[in-house]
């Protein structure tokens, strides 16, 4: 499903992270399909409210959760600039789609990283 929402079509997803040097490229990508995922999740399921977007993005996170040993297999992690990037995405991804009221830290609550 291409996504429909122009702003976040035209979004670069995880810049920071493709352009650190640090971060593998094939293990970002799976990062940025994440994020694209959770789009289409969105645009098809049209969450009501925040409850039912937080359901959405926690799902997101744990599939981030379980990025971490692709990252550190690749000789690299889920640090600072790794951590503020995505949870910047996912912050974006909130208000792209009329959520400016969410709360960055609950969108990305189960994270372990």
């Amino acid at each position: 499903m291409p996504i429909g929402n122009q702003q976040v079509s035209a979004h670069p997803f995880l810049r920071a992270l493709y352009r650190s040097g640090y971060h593998p490229d094939h293990v970002v990508d799976r990062g940025r399909a994440v994020l694209l995922a959770l789009c289409e999740r969105i645009e098809r399921e049209r969450p009501a409210g925040l409850p039912e977007l937080y359901a959405l993005t926690h799902a997101a996170t744990e599939e981030f959760n379980d990025l971490q040993a692709a990252f550190e297999e690749a000789g690299s992690e889920i640090e600072t600039v790794a951590r503020e990037e995505i949870a910047g995405d996912f912050d974006f991804v909130a208000r792209a789609y009329g959520f400016p009221d969410a709360d960055v830290e609950e969108l990305i609550a189960p994270r372990d990283w």
